[in-house]
């Protein structure tokens, strides 16, 4: 084993992007016993997290997770991870063995404008930001909470992720080109795109809640 015990401490910066998908393209990509939370009819909340982790992280690298809905498992809501990206070998395999997450690696190539991503030279997604009309921006360091499920053996697991950043409000664009994986969850204009600056992030460790097809 070389990559490093939970709880996970990450710090960098990161952009969210949040999204309305469809739940019927969304349930391909979920297991069947968790239940899609609708916000809207026919609708529930999507995610696509940009992440570069740097000094002071327990591991140093750039991470891109796609979230296609919001779920809940008995009495546990969360978000479920369908597809997660990273450019670090022990990242692969410490989300895998601790978290049960699909972690794969991919070539990352960021700018001042965004991030585009990569695989074994297919393009995954590009992402953009610029500076919206409402700049709005915290004078301070938020602190906020989520949980998720993950799994990739017949355990479904459940752990939460604290996180405290600088939480400003920017114009996000995604383009997804048709051979990524992710292409049919028809992710391009989001709701609002957050840019989270001076991010400090823990991962905590997962409970086994429940048993899942695999």
């Amino acid at each position: 084993m070389t990559y490093p015990l939970a709880p996970w401490t990450l710090e960098g910066y990161a952009f969210l992007s949040v999204y309305l998908v469809d739940i019927d393209v969304s349930r391909s990509f979920i297991p069947s016993e968790l239940e899609i939370i609708s916000v809207w009819p026919g609708k529930t909340l999507g995610g696509v997290y940009f992440a570069n982790y740097q000094g002071g992280s327990v591991l140093e690298y750039n991470e891109l997770i796609v979230v296609p809905a919001f779920v809940r498992y008995q009495e546990k809501v969360g978000s479920i991870i369908s597809h997660i990206y990273v450019d670090h070998q022990d990242s692969v395999s410490g989300g895998r063995e601790i978290w049960g997450l699909p972690k794969e690696l991919a070539q990352f190539t960021w700018d001042n404008q965004g991030v585009s991503i990569s695989q074994n030279h297919r393009q995954l997604c590009h992402f953009r930001h610029q500076k919206g009309f409402f700049n709005l921006s915290t004078g301070w360091r938020q602190q906020l909470s989520g949980e998720s499920f993950g799994g990739l053996e017949t355990d479904l697991l459940y752990f939460s992720s604290t996180f405290k950043s600088h939480i400003g409000l920017v114009e996000g664009h995604l383009e997804i080109p048709p051979q990524s994986p992710f292409y049919q969850l028809k992710l391009s204009q989001p709701m609002l795109t957050l840019q989270l600056s001076q991010l400090s992030l823990m991962v905590n460790p997962p409970t086994i809640v429940g048993q899942k097809s695999i």
